[in-house]
């Protein structure tokens, strides 16, 4: 946890654990979108970069994971009578951290993978912040999350590292940055990564 805490720019507002204990069934929800979209993605990568090796064994492991994790959460979903409601629309934060990504090889995919460590660390960041405020069966499996979502912020960025050939530090500096105004930020809408609720 340590090294997740000294990357990301911020820890997660108070205010948004609070608003999460309050809204545990969009938590649950949003959560299972979030680990959908998290083997899209590395789908969508294995798919794309099919030349890069170490890339596709890393990403063919995240996609199982994740969606292990997403049948992990429909689960609890069920056995606590949460209707799995499709209405629920993706919060702002995915959208607007893929902004600067730019549009030309190799930076697109070093881009893509840089938002995948800050995604993959602030999931991390805000498992460990939420664990001890859940009941006992949300506790535990918040905890077991912290593990798998650590090693996949790791291999995001040491992807990122090996695509871009040179240091990338100006670049995660920028969509740190940006992900710290986020979080920070006033969100309407209360999701897995919004920012401050109003």
């Amino acid at each position: 946890m340590q090294a997740i805490l000294d990357f990301l720019l911020c820890e997660t507002p108070d205010a948004w654990v609070e608003k999460a204990l309050q809204e545990p069934e969009i938590l649950l929800i949003d959560h299972a979108n979030c680990e959908k979209k998290a083997a899209s993605t590395a789908m969508n990568l294995m798919y794309r970069y099919v030349d890069n090796f170490d890339l596709l064994h890393k990403m063919s492991r995240l996609a199982r994971e994740e969606l292990r994790h997403f049948e992990q959460v429909i689960e609890i979903m069920e056995k606590r009578g949460i209707v799995y409601d499709a209405a629920i629309n993706a919060g702002r934060y995915a959208a607007q951290m893929r902004k600067p990504v730019r549009t030309f090889e190799p930076a697109k995919l070093v881009d893509t993978l840089i938002v995948g460590a800050i995604i993959e660390a602030r999931s991390c960041e805000r498992f460990a912040k939420l664990a001890p405020h859940l009941d006992d069966e949300l506790n535990k499996f918040y905890t077991s999350l912290l593990k798998s979502e650590s090693r996949h912020f790791m291999d995001y960025l040491s992807l990122a590292r090996e695509a871009a050939g040179e240091c990338i530090d100006e670049r995660v500096q920028l969509f740190l940055e940006r992900e710290k105004e986020l979080i920070e930020g006033v969100d309407e809408e209360f999701r897995f990564h919004s920012g401050v609720p109003v």
